[in-house]
């Protein structure tokens, strides 16, 4: 059943109703709608994956973190110039300033992609992971996670275009061949030495959209349109979804990409999270979507400081090369502005 979180305030959306009767179909088509116009985030529950591929996922995890730091930086994202790997804490960067996190960034895993002369850059995003030597079973778990995700996402984009009234299989070809997914297995260390709380800074994604994995300790705030932020507190077995920036673009603003941070947790307390990025091609170029409601759209959020590309690729290489300067900069200085 559809309802409201008392816990988070969000609403919580259960996917297994498109498997329902008419009417469960439509109580799902008005939650999603109801949703993905106004807050721009909920909780999906009845989405397949099961506790058993979680716990494979959150355990490998888990072990990858508490491997040396020697072992760790092996697989350091410096090495990789399609910025796959492991970012030490502090080293990324959200609107300017030092996120106190660390991660490892995987996608699905493809051959380098070099771009040739006339070729776009984004295509450096491309290419193979690295994975850690000393933890095998890592790998098997994060590529079945990209699986799992894909599947309960692509399922959500359909009914979240058929509940405003649009065709569900619209951007089925800018996902067509090989999309560009991602995701991040995150670790929280606590507050950073300096007390500043900046786990993650202000920020939305970029692409389509997000299913988020958090553990216990919460810490994931969702802006308000007053400015003031709404905690979104851990629900056991459901995914925190949130909506991307291009799709906000591609529906004229109708569809809601909403800012969001993550508070450090207190003292020397972790906090572990996994990010997964449901993203068309790199090449892919993003039509406005078609639906009957377009007429009452109030127009996409405007940024002078970050210009949105109807090109996939050129919004995430802009992101990355952002986040990552130190990767930006040993890999491709010839990107870096003048």
């Amino acid at each position: 059943m559809t309802q409201q979180s008392r816990s988070t305030g969000l609403p919580v959306i259960d996917l297994s109703l498109a498997d329902g009767t008419p009417e469960d179909r439509t109580r799902l088509h008005d939650a999603l709608r109801a949703a993905a116009t106004d807050v721009g985030f909920f909780q999906l529950t009845g989405h397949g994956v099961t506790k058993a591929e979680t716990t494979a996922l959150t355990d490998a995890m888990r072990a990858f973190f508490e491997l040396p730091e020697a072992d760790r930086l092996a697989v350091s994202n410096l090495n990789s110039p399609h910025f796959r790997g492991y970012t030490r804490t502090g080293d990324e960067r959200t609107g300017g300033s030092q996120d106190w996190r660390d991660q490892l960034d995987i996608g699905a895993e493809r051959p380098p992609h070099v771009p040739g002369p006339g070729e776009p850059p984004y295509w450096w995003l491309e290419g193979p992971n690295q994975w850690p030597a000393a933890l095998p079973e890592l790998r098997a778990a994060a590529l079945n996670w990209i699986d799992r995700l894909s599947a309960v996402a692509d399922r959500l984009l359909h009914e979240l275009l058929a509940s405003i009234g649009a065709d569900p299989d619209f951007y089925d070809e800018a996902f067509a061949g090989h999309p560009h997914l991602r995701l991040k297995l995150v670790r929280y260390p606590g507050t950073a030495p300096d007390g500043a709380g900046q786990g993650v800074g202000t920020h939305k994604d970029y692409g389509f959209i997000t299913l988020l994995l958090q553990d216990t300790v919460g810490g994931l705030q969702v802006a308000r349109p007053d400015g003031s932020f709404l905690d979104v507190p851990p629900m056991e077995g459901a995914f925190v979804v949130n909506l991307g920036e291009l799709l906000e673009v591609a529906t004229d603003g109708y569809l809601k990409a909403t800012s969001h941070r993550v508070i450090s947790p207190p003292g020397a307390r972790e906090r572990f999270s996994v990010p997964f990025f449901y993203n068309p091609r790199l090449d892919a170029h993003i039509e406005p979507l078609e639906f009957p409601h377009a007429h009452h759209a109030p127009g996409a959020t405007a940024d002078p400081a970050n210009p949105l590309y109807a090109e996939f690729g050129r919004n995430e290489l802009k992101g990355y090369l952002r986040a990552h300067p130190e990767v930006t900069r040993r890999h491709h200085a010839e990107l870096l502005p003048l």
